[in-house]
């Protein structure tokens, strides 16, 4: 068992930390493979007509996956349903769907502002658990391991936890205080977010969120599309094996590369999930409009932005009545474009191939 340490021995003064101590023969060729599968999947993303697909969909799988490592658990079904039906679903639905809402709302403010801040953080934490705490006030968080043991007390001073969030506010959006490769630096910047533990709760899910944010920030995608939780929830050992490491024997170079591992891994696995998006909206695509008289590029956009859809999407997003939404469907229906199923007394329509791409890696 690890030895018990506090936030003084154990946190990161960034001040400290020299860029090239990064520069390891393992993190050099590690980030070299790791930068060239990042830019396939954001030349491949902007090959999109309609990017919107992308973000809707692979927001929602990173909010499963994400609350998945809080053990905030839902299924497919649910979150979809939940899409669609959002006042009929089950709490941990609903808590994956305040995700997706965090989630826009820091894109939002990356496209508006171009900077990550306090201030930013604040708000998608706020969103997350639909509160407006803040940054903690009262001593007593700690992190404890699978034996109930302490192993790591965050700093617990209002005034230290602000000041050490001002400095890393500007370790994020001052390129000029730390001169290394963008992904060197989000890896470091995740884990004094994650060391700092800034909030009551939701610190896991908002540093989740910051990762993505930072890379749309520093250029290395144009929309939030790579989320490192699908691999985060498949190693979590490792993860937090490896935060702790850092913490009791600063061992960075480990750290670091795990994190480019994620990315890589995951860039590697959103690729085949773009690919696979891309070819059956191409697909549907070309079958409906060879055999219904109803079909326009608006009808694609919206089938494909809700694995499940409901008459009232069809309605807004085609500016149709209900009666014409509803005969839309029931023809996509007939042609085994879609599938109806029924909540409460509401109908909803799956749409067959994106949920079988969204749900592949169920077992």
């Amino acid at each position: 068992m690890p030895p018990e340490s506090t936030h003084s021995e154990a946190l990161t003064d960034l001040q400290q930390l020299k860029p090239a101590s990064f520069e390891t023969p393992a993190i050099l060729k590690k980030l070299a493979t790791t930068s060239r599968k990042l830019a396939e999947l954001k030349g491949l993303a902007a090959s999109m007509p309609n990017d919107g697909i992308l973000i809707n969909t692979l927001s929602m799988q990173e909010a499963k996956d994400s609350s998945a490592i809080e053990n905030i658990v839902t299924t497919h079904d649910e979150l979809f349903k939940g899409d669609a039906f959002p006042d009929l679903v089950n709490p941990a639905a609903k808590e994956v769907r305040h995700y997706i809402q965090a989630l826009r709302i820091g894109h939002e403010r990356v496209i508006d502002t171009g900077l990550i801040t306090n201030n930013h953080i604040i708000e998608i934490q706020a969103a997350l658990e639909k509160n407006h705490a803040g940054f903690r006030k009262l001593p007593g968080t700690a992190l404890k391991d699978g034996f109930g043991a302490t192993v790591y007390t965050p700093p617990q001073d209002p005034d230290t936890i602000a000041t050490l969030m001002r400095d890393l506010e500007s370790f994020i959006n001052d390129d000029a205080r730390f001169d290394a490769d963008p992904l060197v630096k989000m890896a470091i910047i995740h884990h004094q977010f994650e060391s700092i533990h800034p909030f009551y709760d939701g610190n896991g899910r908002t540093g989740r969120i910051l990762n993505v944010l930072y890379l749309m920030q520093k250029g290395l995608l144009n929309i939030p599309l790579l989320y490192l939780s699908r691999h985060i929830v498949r190693n979590k050992a490792d993860y937090y094996r490896l935060l702790q490491s850092v913490r009791d024997q600063g061992n960075w170079e480990e750290w670091t590369l795990y994190m480019l591992n994620a990315v890589e891994d995951t860039a590697a696995h959103t690729i085949d999930t773009v690919v696979l998006i891309r070819d059956a909206v191409m697909d549907i695509k070309h079958r409906i409009r060879s055999t219904y008289k109803f079909y326009s590029q608006d009808l694609i956009n919206s089938l494909f932005a809700h694995p499940y859809t409901k008459i009232e999407f069809i309605e807004h997003d085609l500016q149709v009545s209900r009666l014409t939404a509803t005969k839309y469907l029931d023809a996509l229906c007939a042609g085994s474009f879609l599938e109806k199923r029924k909540i409460g007394r509401s109908n909803y329509y799956i749409n067959l191939a994106l949920n079988c791409i969204l749900t592949r890696d169920e077992t």
